[in-house]
């Protein structure tokens, strides 16, 4: 997982990310969170630990936070009505319709949104 740069315009900052994970054979989704979202909480730590490489090996996700990032995010179509939001860019970096939000709290969120993320690679 990495963290997207500060600033900048989301979509180009998406468009070219995906472009650099295609050439290596990578799938990128666009991953919305925020510090006090406990269900982001648990998937951050897991994904920030390994513990969904074996699972999703050709996937990168590409960081946001809702808190910092709202804006920006509006303006290139990655919005939610609950976080955190999943989505598959399109080819310019704006936001696709293939897409999912929400997860339960505790600790069966990365459980609640593995199974959800794996459909949304199949897409």
């Amino acid at each position: 997982m990495s963290a997207a740069s500060a600033g900048a315009d989301a979509a180009k900052i998406i468009r070219e990310a995906r472009e650099r994970e295609a050439a290596e054979g990578r799938s990128l989704v666009v991953y919305v969170g925020a510090t006090w979202c406990e269900p982001c909480q648990h998937f951050h730590e897991a994904a920030k630990k390994g513990e969904l490489d074996s699972d999703f090996p050709n996937l990168s996700l590409l960081e946001f936070d809702l808190d910092v990032d709202r804006d920006r995010l509006a303006a290139a179509g990655y919005t939610s009505e609950m976080i955190p939001l999943f989505v598959l860019p399109n080819d310019d970096g704006r936001a696709s319709s293939k897409r999912f939000e929400g997860s339960i709290k505790g600790k069966g969120a990365v459980r609640n949104i593995a199974p959800r993320l794996r459909s949304l690679l199949a897409k």
